[in-house]
Order: C-alpha cells, then sequence, then structure tokens
C-alpha cells in the first residue's frame, strides 16, 4: 500500500520537473512595428542560445535585434525577428511552428537521415574539384539526396547524403563504401594534397551546418592564407577583452549583415566550449553590431593573449565561410541519375569555380543553388552565365537576387494592445538588467 501511495505523487513531481524545465515562449507582432518578438523564458541550459537561433534560422527568419540574459538558474532571450524580406511574420503556420519547435528543445541535436549514407569531405579547393566529386560518385551509382559545401581560404569542406541508384536504399555494402571513399579521397588529394585530404562515413546526426564549421574549424581553415583574393565585404571586426570585476571576457563583432549569422556566430563559440552568458544583438543598414559576454565551461574568462588570438580568428572564419561571393544561380528539375555531374561538369568547362553549393531533392525534384565566380575569384563575365543557362537550360537554371533582407527600418518600437505591451515591457526590463550590471552598452 506504501508503494501505491507514493507512486502517484512520484509521476506528480516528474511532471513538475518537465513543467519546470520546459520552456515558455511568447510571440507577438504587436509589440515592435517593424519585427515580430520571440521570447524565450528556460531553465538555464548549455547549448539552450544555439537551439533557439537553430530554430529561427532554420525557418530562413532574419534576426535582426535580440538581448540575451542567463545569469544564475535562470535563462530569458528576446529576439526580433523578419522574414527574408524583412516583413514580420504573418504566416501562423510559421509561427506555430515557432511555438512548438522552441518550447520543446532539449539539446542542439539534429534531424535523423535515415534512409541514407552520410559521406565527409575536406580537402584543397580547385576549379571543377565539385564536379569531379559527382562525377565519382555518379559512375558508382550513387544518387545525392542531399549536400552542402563550403569553401572558405582555399579549403573545401562537404557534407554528402546518398543513396543506392539501383535499391534506393543506404549503402551498406563495406566493399562499395571502401571504393567511394578510396576514389572521392583520390580526388580530393589531386596533385598536391596527399596529407590533408580527408573522407569519412559520419555517423553523426549533428545539425548539417554546425557539422561543416566543425569541419572547416578541424582543418584549421582559419589559419590558412587564401588562394583566392576575395573582396572582404563579409570581413568581421573583432576585438577581444577582459571584463575582470565581473569575471567575463567580452566579445564585440563588427561585420555586414547577413542571414544567419548569429547562428555561425553562436555555433563558434558553443564548439570552442564558452557559454555566453549575456549578449546584445544589433543590426542596421549599415552592418551587425554584437557583443557577447562568455566564460569557459569551467567558468573562467580567456586567460591568454594567444588563446585571444585564436578565438577572433576562428570567429572571423565561422563569418566568412558561408558569405561566398559569386552569383547565385538556382536550378530546379526533375531529378535524374548524373544530374549534378552534368551541371558541375558545364560549371568547369567554362572554367568557373563553385564557391559553395546546397542541394537538396523533393519528391524527385532537384532544387540546388550554387555560388560561382571565375577561377581568379572575380565576378562572372555575365555572357559567360548566359552560356552556361542556355546549356543547362533557361527554363530550369536562373540567376537569383537574394530576397531584400535589410531594407530601411524604423528603429523605434511602437506598443499596440496588451500582449504586445507585456512582450515589450520584458524586453525592457531585461534590458535595464543588462545595463544595471554594466554589460550593455547604450544602443543609438
Amino acid at each position: 500500500m506504501m508503494q501505491m501511495d507514493r507512486r502517484p505523487c512520484l509521476d506528480e513531481f516528474e511532471k513538475l520537473l518537465v513543467r519546470m524545465n520546459t520552456p515558455r515562449v511568447m510571440i507577438d507582432n504587436l509589440g515592435c512595428s517593424n519585427a515580430t518578438l520571440v521570447m524565450i523564458d528556460s531553465a538555464r541550459k548549455d547549448g539552450i542560445l544555439l537551439e533557439a537561433v537553430q530554430v529561427l534560422t532554420d525557418l530562413n527568419l532574419l534576426i535582426k535585434k535580440g538581448y540575451v540574459s542567463s545569469d544564475g538558474r535562470w535563462n530569458m532571450d528576446v529576439f526580433h525577428v523578419t522574414n527574408l524580406d524583412g516583413n514580420k511574420l504573418t504566416d501562423d503556420s510559421i509561427i506555430n511552428c515557432i511555438q512548438q519547435s522552441l518550447g520543446t528543445i532539449r539539446d542542439t541535436r539534429y534531424k535523423s537521415m535515415d534512409g541514407l549514407t552520410a559521406i565527409e569531405l575536406t580537402g584543397t579547393d580547385r576549379v571543377g574539384l565539385l564536379s569531379e566529386v559527382f562525377a565519382v560518385l555518379s559512375d558508382l551509382k550513387c544518387d545525392v539526396v542531399e549536400s552542402k559545401v563550403w569553401t572558405h581560404n582555399g579549403r573545401i569542406a562537404s557534407l554528402i547524403y546518398l543513396k543506392d541508384c539501383d535499391s534506393g536504399c543506404p549503402i551498406e555494402d563495406s566493399q562499395k563504401m571502401e571504393s567511394i571513399e578510396s576514389r572521392l579521397r583520390n580526388v580530393l588529394k589531386g596533385d598536391n594534397d596527399i596529407r590533408s585530404a580527408k573522407t569519412s562515413v559520419s555517423m553523426s546526426i549533428t545539425h548539417t551546418e554546425r557539422r561543416l564549421h566543425q569541419m572547416m574549424c578541424a582543418d584549421r581553415d582559419y589559419e590558412r592564407t587564401p588562394i583566392i583574393k576575395t573582396s572582404g565585404e563579409y570581413s568581421a571586426a573583432v576585438s577581444v577583452q577582459n571584463c575582470l570585476e565581473k569575471g567575463y571576457s567580452v566579445l564585440n563583432i563588427t561585420c555586414k549583415d547577413r542571414p544567419k549569422l548569429l547562428f555561425d556566430i553562436i555555433c563558434t563559440l558553443t564548439d570552442l566550449q564558452y557559454v555566453v552568458f549575456h549578449a546584445t544583438i544589433n543590426t542596421t543598414d549599415d552592418g551587425a553590431y554584437l557583443e557577447f559576454f562568455i566564460r569557459h565551461i569551467d567558468g573562467t574568462p580567456i586567460s591568454s593573449e594567444a588563446e585571444k588570438q585564436r578565438v577572433t580568428l576562428c570567429l572571423r572564419a565561422a563569418i566568412e565561410r558561408r558569405a561566398s561571393e559569386g552569383v547565385r544561380l538556382e536550378l530546379c528539375k526533375a531529378d535524374k541519375p548524373g544530374l549534378l555531374a552534368e551541371v558541375t561538369r558545364t560549371f568547369r568547362e567554362n572554367a568557373l569555380n563553385v564557391t559553395r553549393a546546397e542541394i537538396s531533392t523533393t519528391m524527385g525534384t532537384a532544387l540546388n543553388i550554387f555560388y560561382i565566380t571565375d577561377a581568379f575569384g572575380n565576378n562572372v563575365d555575365s555572357k559567360i552565365i548566359e552560356s552556361v543557362i542556355e546549356r543547362i537550360g533557361s527554363d530550369c537554371l536562373r540567376v537569383k537576387e537574394l530576397p531584400l533582407a535589410s531594407c530601411k527600418r524604423n528603429q523605434q518600437n511602437e506598443e499596440g494592445g496588451i500582449g504586445g505591451a507585456v512582450l515589450l515591457s520584458l524586453g525592457s526590463l531585461l534590458r535595464r538588467n543588462l545595463s544595471h550590471l554594466g554589460l550593455m552598452k547604450t544602443l543609438s
């Protein structure tokens, strides 16, 4: 009888723990004149900030302003978000998705890619490399279902999800996998990358873009000298100082704003084993201005000039990796075996370099994005672009301009309605708390 009496109490206690540790999410469209406000209130837990930012960026939302505070045992984040066109969120399905995703976050793992085989590649970038990679996979009857490719400072990293063309199943034959890895490694090596070219079968379910950051950081791309000169449009000014009276290290970052900028920064800090306790994020037409108060996981600030230099280099690299320059080409075409090999071969034959790629297949349709430059990293002549489009098909390949993500905005928030006033006041309270702690600069 005693066991039967205690059991319901235990269940209620477990339910209480779940409620206490489940983030509370508030979304409001009335509290700000030019953005939707998203506030996340939760018990402090390592990785929860990255998970929240990841949810918002995976929905292709822009974080235009933000305040983070997580001292003690509680965490409060307020984000001002818009869609890619710079407008408030009005789609109920997106709003519901935000509420459900943020309200159930547990850790920073990514969706499982069941039914696919994942291959990781790193090596020295060169014109035509991607064409050779996809040609090998096509020759070995591998269907590329999804892939992302980044290049930075002369290095390339790619995560490719495959299935067998004949069976439509994951590739489980060990001999075939050895053949795939061996041939891809030879392609990556080329004539001058015998030691650093790597291929591996990935068992990780880490978020794909986070994994690409990890791969390039492990490849030490941040220390390498770029082979091809770039305009430096997305280069960042990063400073690191210690706030000894508060026990924090303070990072200040100034750079051009772009989609997923905050994710790339938070992702890098997390993987470098730093915890963000306070932060302010502000973006304008002129750029992005971010300030972070961080410590090591063990609670100590950055301790040496060498460590400061490494953090600076890693953050600059993280900001630059996704900001590939070049013309954006979008391919939408019925998928077929060897399609990627054909398209990238056309790029190679016209001496075009793919600086970044996002490849996906949905319902038998290939939806691929390529950023291309000439062999020297310069803008491609329009006549060459026209020739490539004509050869691949003007009905399926086109130049795509990015949405107007940074339109002019009124920086003054307007209160509207009870819900908006409540959420706006919470954001104001958070800003005041940061100011009282001496951890926030006044934003003009």
